[in-house]
């Protein structure tokens, strides 16, 4: 008898080996559990057969042949020196950055920091970005954080328009902004009814405008004070805003020391690669009696419980998910990673590093400048920082042919002229190969006087808190990254149990190929045949995307979930003008989800809100009517699917049809996708567009609230009007680059490569066995809010917590105490107020699941002692969490025990998390507000 027994285990097989958490023994538990006697029983009680779609067929590519097909993919893009500018340049990331922030899970996995005890570290690093941005823009408030400059100007301009004192309807462009921006600008405001009036600064008539934007130094590289034009706009009651670059702004005066109201840039060339897009942090500073006015978020100084300095998010219901339907902003991702990333850039480098990168950029613009005028050629402007343009006239076309032979990109500005940006990454040879194509042999004698007037020479200094004049050796900086890290809780860690954000696995094989050059060196306005790589993953993804939605086409230019949103409105809106219909009434039920409101006010729809049923499904006679009633008006109904309530509707064929009746057309949120893979296909339903958070369902990590894509779909009658190409200047763009942050797509097109088809449908099924494990195993403790008609629910469970209210225990007090036993804390009060929104995802393996319960069920022992009066909510763990070292070896006067309080049930003991902070005090930070780094004494005054 032979002791040979083949194997059928597979250790390639990703799909159910590394990302889907549940082994097959443990997903027989888990359905025992649930009452369903198999997967595929399950999946029927809970989803409604007649929307199933039939399978998704792609064969899955182990992690090895993943890797090996990007390294091919990788070698049909060519890297090139690209001297385009336009916002973007080369940049030298720090390895010691490199290793320790964009490739560390600690960093990339984490959450939107809305639970700050447990996000300690980043947003100390966001602060430390925010101080950077406030320092060298001279304005005294920044926010954490836009998607990319072009967003962030519009997002300015809507903000000018909301604060200036002036009535007037237009908005002026200066024409020297970078044509992307302006592009993005034009989108923005059509729907709006701004006039948007382009041209030179000359042509400024101040009366006539709310606001007008100036680029500093310009697209072309003029350098100009704008003071006399902002004092003008002032004494109007405009105001003012000033698109910059950072590296610039260590040598020239400061927007603030011209008057500047509102500061917009990219913080891309510090240290953030330029990925054919993105990912990139852009910025905003403001005057501070704007800052109620300004987006995104805004980390801000407070106390904790025992008065620690603690850090937070401030003032924040300013957010679009807490206004609704009267936000005015959809900007609910940031790009917290590589805003991360740009801050320890400036740490590492302090202000006498980045003035003298600034200085070698420039001398080295001048250098070329000079050699240039030398051989006789015409060279502007006069003043400059680091880009010019040279008139070559006719051999335009000749001479960037023989820059792209010397492996370098120079920028065509319009018919007779080629730009040139000099950037941190240009050295003599460079600037050798650029003259060489001019037909200049001579070397050029390195510049040593700038090209900078001394009037716009900045004065005043920057960057002076202790942070930035640290110790800069690589072992201190290491450490300080480190420290930073250990006082969060990210996905490396614990589950993050989020409802509707599904903090999924991020595979280290998706994520590795965002680092190689190839794909990281790679200018977005290069030339498309050195993409090729790109473009063949933007095609297959594109492919794959229609396989998994049911639609015809994508675009994948929109950088966020809410970009997403915005730009499939968008789309809807332009389709119906082109029909000649005057639509603008959006129906959106109360289940949809929380940036719809604020999206369709962007597009220049009015909101109309639809009722929910008592079960949490769309109140079909309520949405009926209102359709009817806003008949050859009705533009767009906005659902998402299954609906926020974590609910399967039957009724959803129904709604489309309700809709597409009266003329209207379906968005379906793809916000809750990780439910629908490989089950339902959103096209099939009757959606005609949906946004694809792809930092969700397909893998891109959170990065501490960024970075993201939202990528849109549409059926093909809607695809002609889909976003133009921002490089055109065209309106119609929703973001900066094209393809928006193309380098994180390559994470999502490695996930669905290595899933497979039929991986990535077995992903969907396990994500909702996880939530229905959760829910029956913790119903009896917490009335499961919302179930449906089957008793079965989606992806995410909402765990009603409102009737402990009334024994005095908030919702607050059970995601601190969930800290205690190590786990970030469910949604909190969203979609229903008092309640927790529970979303295991497909990742979490049995034991972590069943660690959650344990934690969930403890605390409930401890409500039902508040309750049942043997603690009072006062002396109770819940109201002390979370508990820190502090807490522990301090004198312990409480009612119950150190070992209760510190070291709950659900706890590790070996590894415990310990947050650094005990409960922050909001209001007391909304009441303080310090929203760059304070001072180091008032840490003593905060504590005594």
């Amino acid at each position: 008898m032979t002791k040979w027994t083949p194997s059928t285990y597979n250790p390639d097989d990703f799909a159910n080996r590394r990302h889907i958490g549940p082994s097959p023994a443990e997903m027989a538990e888990m359905l025992t559990a649930v009452g369903a006697t198999d997967l595929e029983a399950l999946i029927s009680q809970t989803v409604p057969a007649s929307i199933r779609q039939e399978a998704l067929d792609w064969p899955a590519l182990s992690e090895s042949a993943l890797l090996a097909r990007m390294r091919a993919i990788a070698g049909r893009n060519r890297v090139m020196t690209s001297l385009i500018g336009q916002g973007y340049f080369g940049t030298v990331t720090p390895p010691a950055i490199q290793r320790n922030i964009l490739e560390n899970p600690a960093w990339y996995t984490a959450y939107t920091p809305y639970q700050p005890e447990i996000a300690q570290g980043r947003l100390e690093a966001l602060l430390n970005y925010q101080t950077m941005v406030s320092d060298l823009t001279g304005l005294p408030v920044a926010n954490a954080s836009l998607l990319d400059e072009a967003t962030a100007a519009a997002e300015a301009m809507t903000m000018a328009e909301r604060s200036a004192k002036s009535k007037a309807k237009a908005f002026f462009v200066d024409r020297g902004l970078h044509p992307q921006t302006i592009s993005v600008i034009e989108t923005r405001a059509a729907p709006l009814g701004i006039e948007v009036v382009v041209g030179a600064v000359e042509e400024l008539d101040p009366a006539r405008v709310f606001g007008a934007i100036f680029q500093y130094p310009g697209t072309h590289g003029h350098l100009r004070d704008f003071t006399a034009e902002i004092a003008a706009l002032h004494a109007a009651g405009a105001v003012a805003i000033v698109a910059t670059d950072l590296l610039a702004l260590c040598l020239i005066k400061e927007p603030a020391a011209m008057g500047a109201d509102i500061a917009v840039g990219s913080s891309q060339r510090f240290g953030v690669p330029m990925g054919y897009g993105g990912p990139h942090a852009a910025f905003m500073a403001c005057r501070d009696d704007l800052k109620r006015a300004m987006p995104g978020r805004i980390v801000g100084v407070s106390i904790d419980a025992k008065g620690n300095k603690a850090y937070r998010l401030s003032l924040q219901t300013r957010e679009q998910h807490i206004r609704r339907e009267k936000a005015t902003s959809n900007v609910c991702t940031a790009q917290a990673l590589l805003a991360v990333m740009a801050s320890f850039y400036a740490v590492f480098h302090g202000p006498e590093g980045l003035r003298a990168i600034a200085q070698r950029v420039h001398l080295n613009a001048v250098t070329l400048a000079n050699a240039l005028r030398a051989a006789g050629a015409e060279v502007a402007p006069e003043a400059f920082f680091d880009t010019i343009t040279v008139r070559v006239g006719v051999g335009q076309q000749g001479i960037m042919a023989a820059a792209r032979h010397r492996g370098i990109n120079l920028r065509r500005v319009g018919r007779d002229r080629v730009g040139i940006s000099v950037d941190e990454t240009t050295d003599a040879g460079v600037i050798a190969r650029v003259l060489d194509a001019f037909g200049i042999s001579a070397p050029a004698a390195q510049a040593e006087a700038p090209a900078i007037p001394e009037a716009l020479l900045r004065e005043s200094a920057y960057l002076t808190h202790p942070i930035f004049h640290m110790n800069r050796a690589e072992s201190e900086m290491m450490r300080y990254m480190r420290r930073l890290s250990d006082r969060d809780l990210a996905l490396d860690r614990a589950m993050i149990p989020l409802g509707s954000c599904t903090m999924k696995l991020n595979a280290a094989a998706e994520m590795m190929p965002i680092t190689w050059p190839e794909f990281g060196g790679l200018h977005p306005f290069a030339p498309e045949d050195q993409a090729a790589g790109y473009h063949e993953v933007f095609a297959d993804l594109s492919e794959k995307l229609c396989q998994i939605t049911g639609y015809d086409a994508f675009s994948l230019q929109p950088n966020s979930g809410a970009q997403g949103e915005y730009a499939g409105l968008l789309t809807i809106a332009a389709y119906h003008k082109a029909n000649g219909e005057a639509r603008d009434i959006c129906l959106i039920p109360v289940s949809a989800h929380g940036t719809n409101p604020a999206s369709a006010q962007m597009a220049g729809m009015k909101v109309v809100v639809v009722k929910s049923a008592p079960n949490g499904d769309i109140d079909l006679e309520d949405f009926a009517e209102k359709a009817a009633k806003a008949g050859d008006k009705l533009a767009a109904v906005m659902i998402t699917y299954p609906s926020t309530h974590g609910v399967f509707e039957d009724t959803v064929r129904e709604v489309c049809e309700i809709t597409h009746r009266h003329g209207g057309q379906v968005y379906i949120d793809g916000a809750n996708m990780n439910a629908l893979v490989g089950l339902v296909r959103p096209g099939d339903v009757g959606g005609d567009v949906s946004h694809l958070n792809m930092h969700k369902t397909f893998a891109i990590p959170h990065g501490g609230g960024g970075p993201g894509m939202g990528p849109i779909g549409v059926k093909a009658h809607l695809a002609p009007h889909l976003p133009s190409d921002p490089q055109t200047g065209d309106e119609g763009a929703v973001s900066a680059a094209n393809w928006g942050s193309a380098s994180i797509l390559l994470i999502s097109w490695a996930y669905i490569q290595m899933m497979g088809g039929a991986g990535l449908t077995q992903a969907t099924r396990v994500a909702i066995l996880n939530a229905n494990y959760i829910a029956s195993r913790l119903q009896a403790a917490y009335p499961i809010l919302f179930m449906g008609n089957r008793g079965r629910v989606a992806h995410e469970c909402i765990l009603d917590t409102r009737p402990f209210a009334e024994h005095g225990v908030t919702v607050d007090d059970i995601a601190k105490r969930l800290v205690d036993n190590g786990f970030h804390a469910p949604t909190m009060s969203w979609p229903v107020a008092g309640t927790l929104m529970v979303e295991p995802t497909e990742s979490e393996t049995k034991a972590e699941i069943d660690r959650f319960i344990t934690a969930l069920l403890a605390i409930r022992a401890e409500i039902t002692d508040v309750a049942e009066g043997r603690i009072s909510a006062e002396d109770s763990p819940l109201r002390h969490a979370p508990h820190t070292v502090e807490d522990l070896v301090a004198d312990w006067d409480r009612a119950y025990s150190r070992e209760q309080g510190c070291f709950p049930p659900g706890a590790f003991r070996v590894d415990k998390y310990w947050p650094p902070v005990g409960r922050v005090d909001n209001a007391y930070g909304d009441r303080n507000l310090i929203c760059t780094c304070p001072p180091l004494e008032s840490y003593a005054e905060a504590a005594e």
